[in-house]
C-alpha cells in the first residue's frame, strides 16, 4: 500500500463517522461555488447592458434597468456564497475537532496495547511528537486545508464547465496555460513531498534528543558537558532547519509561479477577446462583456490552482503524520488471551523451563535457564550485569514471549493464561520508582484505585512509610509528581513497595529494590520487603547480596545461564561462583 493511500484510509477511518457533516460542507461548498462561478457570468451582462445603455442616449434615453438587475443578481450570488462559506466553515471546524480528539484517544489507547519491545526500541520523545507534532500538523490541515480542498476543488471544475457554456474559444484561451501548470506543479510537488516528509523524521530525532538531555541533565551538569549538549543540539537542529527549509521553499515555489501564469493567462484572455471583437466573430458590446467576464474567470480559474499549492506544504505534512499514525496503528499488540485459562491464585508454584530468549534475532540473553519457585518460596537471582536477571522478570510478566522452553503457574503455560489474570497475580516493584501525578493516597492505590483509606495506611505501615507521609502538612493528600516529589528515591521505592502490598499480588517479583539507595534506607527496605514476601510466592532480583541472605533458594545466572543454585549458606561451601560474589562484595562494605 502506497504511503499516500495509508494516510488516506487512517483519515477515512476516523471521519466516516461525520459524514453528514462532511455532506453539508460538500453541499454548502458546491453552493458557494455556484456563486462565484455565476458572478462573473452577471458582471459580463451588467457590462453588456450598460455599454447597450450608453450606446442608446444619442437616442434620448438611458434605460439602466437591465444593467441594475444584472448588479443586483450579481450581489445576491456573492453574498449567498458567503453565507454558505460561513456555515460551511462552523460545520467543519466541530466535526474536525472532533475527529482529531478521537485520533488522540485512539492514539493513546493504541499505546496501552502494544508490546513493551515497541516502546524499548522507540525515543520518548519520538513518541511524543505522535501528539505534539503530527497530530497537530493534521489538525491544522484539516482545519484549514480541507475546506479549501473541496471548495476550490468543485470551484476549479465548476468554472471550467461554465467556462464552455459561456463561449467555448474564450474558455479555451483561459485554460491555455493549464499543460504548463501541470508538469511544474509535478515536478515541484514531488520534490517537496521528499523533503517535508524528512522533516518530520528529523523533528522526531531532534524531540528524542531533548527529552534524552532533559532526563539526563543532571548528568551533563555534572560532568560539565553543557557545551557539547548545545554542540549536538545545534547538529539535530540544523538537520531540522535544513529539511524544513527544503521543503517549505519547495511548495512555497509553486505559489509565485502560478501567480506569474495567471498574470500571462491574463493577457491571453484580454488578447483572445479582442481578436474575437475584431474579427467580427462577435459584437463590440458581447465582446466587451466576455473580456470582463472572462478576466474574471481567469481569476477564478486561477484561484483553485494557487490556494491548493499554497497550502500543499500543509496537506503534505498531514499526510506524513497520517502515515506514521497509521502505522503506529499497525503495530502488533499484546495477546490478551481472551479464551485462556483464567489464573485464581498460585497452588504449586512457579516455572521456567529450559528458557530462551534473545530480545535481537541472533544475540541470545538466556541460554536454557530452568527455575522452580515453589508456593510461599522466595527464590532470588544473582548476577554480574548483563547476566539475564531482570529479562527474567520481563518474562514472567509477558512483557516478552520465550522463544523456546515455557514458564509455568501450577503447570499451565503463561501463554495459555489470560493476561488480564496473568498480571492481576503478579505484582512487580521495580529498581526505579514511578510516582504518578496526584495524591499520595491516590499513588498508593494506584493497582486498587478501590482501596480504602485504611487499606492505603496498612500497606503504607507495612512498607515503613506511613510516619513520613504523616509528617507532611496534608498528610496523604500531599500532591506530588514524578517531576515535584516530596519523597527521596528510597521513599519512592517504599511508596512502590506499598502500592504492591495494596494489591495483594500471589506472585511477587522485586527488580534489584534497593541498588539506588543509601545503607540506612536500605535497612528500611530490606524490612518493607521482608513483610512483603512473607509467605508469598516470590522471585528477588538483586545485586546487593546481603539482602538474598534470608532467601529460602539463591539461583546464580552467569552469561544466561544457571551455573549454582541453593540456600546462601550451601553456596558459600562450594566456594563457587557465588562464594566469590559475595566475598568480593562483603569486602566493600
Amino acid at each position: 500500500m502506497s504511503e499516500t493511500k495509508l494516510a488516506l484510509n487512517y483519515f477515512a477511518k476516523y471521519f466516516k463517522k461525520y459524514w453528514k457533516g462532511i455532506l453539508v460542507v460538500i453541499v454548502l461548498s458546491l453552493i458557494s461555488t455556484l456563486s462565484q462561478v455565476i458572478g462573473p457570468l452577471f458582471l459580463g451582462n451588467a457590462v453588456r447592458d450598460l455599454t447597450n445603455a450608453v450606446t442608446k442616449i444619442g437616442q434620448g434615453k438611458l434605460d439602466l434597468h437591465y444593467f441594475y438587475t444584472a448588479l443586483g443578481y450579481m450581489a445576491a450570488s456573492y453574498a449567498l456564497g458567503i453565507i454558505a462559506m460561513f456555515i460551511a466553515w462552523m460545520v467543519m471546524s466541530k466535526f474536525n475537532a472532533d475527529a482529531t480528539n478521537d485520533m488522540r484517544e485512539s492514539l493513546f489507547s493504541k499505546f496501552q496495547r502494544m508490546l513493551i519491545r515497541y516502546f524499548d526500541t522507540h525515543q520518548d520523545g519520538k513518541l511524543l511528537s505522535l501528539f505534539n507534532s503530527d497530530l497537530d500538523n493534521i489538525f491544522n490541515a484539516m482545519n484549514n486545508a480541507m475546506f479549501e480542498v473541496i471548495s476550490q476543488s468543485a470551484l476549479f471544475i465548476g468554472s471550467i464547465i461554465v467556462m464552455f457554456m459561456v463561449n467555448a474559444k474564450m474558455a479555451l484561451f483561459t485554460v491555455a496555460t493549464t499543460p504548463f501548470i501541470l508538469i511544474i506543479s509535478i515536478v515541484i510537488m514531488k520534490k517537496a513531498r521528499i523533503y517535508l516528509d524528512s522533516q518530520q523524521d528529523k523533528i522526531g530525532d531532534l524531540n528524542g534528543y531533548v527529552n534524552e538531555q532533559i532526563n539526563g541533565q543532571k548528568v551533563i551538569i555534572t560532568n560539565g558537558l553543557q557545551k557539547e549538549s548545545v554542540q549536538n543540539f545545534k547538529h539535530y537542529n540544523n538537520d531540522v532547519r535544513s529539511a524544513m527549509f527544503k521543503g517549505q521553499f519547495y511548495s512555497g515555489m509553486l505559489f509565485p509561479l502560478l501567480q506569474g501564469l495567471s498574470l500571462l493567462n491574463l493577457a491571453i484572455v484580454i488578447a483572445g477577446g479582442a481578436w474575437l471583437i475584431v474579427s467580427g466573430q462577435v459584437s463590440r458590446a458581447v465582446g466587451l462583456g466576455l473580456i470582463v467576464a472572462f478576466v474574471e474567470y481567469s481569476q477564478t480559474y486561477f484561484q483553485p490552482l494557487t490556494q491548493l499549492t499554497s497550502i500543499y506544504s500543509m496537506i503534505q505534512l498531514a499526510l506524513t503524520g497520517g502515515k506514521r499514525l497509521a502505522n503506529v496503528e499497525r503495530q502488533d499488540e499484546e495477546d490478551t488471551v481472551p479464551n485462556g485459562k483464567v489464573l485464581k491464585g498460585i497452588k504449586d508454584g512457579v516455572k521456567l523451563e529450559n528458557v530462551h530468549f534473545s530480545y535481537v534475532p541472533g544475540k541470545e540473553i538466556l541460554h536454557g535457564v530452568s527455575i522452580d519457585v515453589d508456593k510461599g518460596k522466595s527464590v532470588a537471582v544473582v548476577g554480574p550485569t548483563g547476566s539475564g536477571k531482570t529479562t527474567i522478570m520481563n518474562l514472567v510478566n509477558r512483557f516478552y514471549d520465550v522463544n523456546k522452553g515455557k514458564i509455568t503457574f501450577d503447570g499451565i503455560d503463561i501463554r495459555d493464561i489470560t493476561l488480564e489474570s496473568l498480571r492481576n497475580n503478579v505484582g512487580i516493584v521495580l529498581q526505579d520508582s514511578v510516582l504518578f501525578t496526584g495524591s499520595i493516597e491516590d499513588n498508593i492505590k494506584y493497582g486498587k484505585p478501590d482501596a480504602s483509606r485504611a487499606e492505603v495506611v496498612a500497606a503504607a505501615k507495612e512498607a515503613n512509610i506511613h510516619d513520613f507521609i504523616e509528617d507532611l502538612p496534608d498528610g496523604y493528600d500531599t500532591q506530588v509528581s514524578e517531576e515535584n516529589s516530596v519523597f527521596s528515591t528510597g521513599q519512592k521505592q517504599l511508596i512502590s513497595i506499598a502500592r504492591t502490598i495494596l494489591t495483594n499480588p500471589e506472585f511477587l517479583i522485586l527488580d534489584e529494590a534497593t541498588s539506588n539507595v543509601d545503607t540506612v534506607t536500605e535497612a528500611k527496605i530490606q524490612k518493607a520487603m521482608d513483610a512483603v514476601i512473607a509467605g508469598r510466592t516470590s522471585f528477588v532480583i538483586a545485586h546487593r547480596l546481603k539482602t538474598i541472605l534470608n532467601s529460602d533458594k539463591i539461583v546464580v545466572l552467569k552469561d544466561g545461564n544457571v551455573i549454582e543454585e541453593g540456600s546462601h549458606d550451601e553456596l558459600l561451601k562450594k566456594h563457587g561462583f557465588y562464594y566469590s560474589l559475595y566475598t568480593n562484595q562483603m569486602a566493600f562494605e
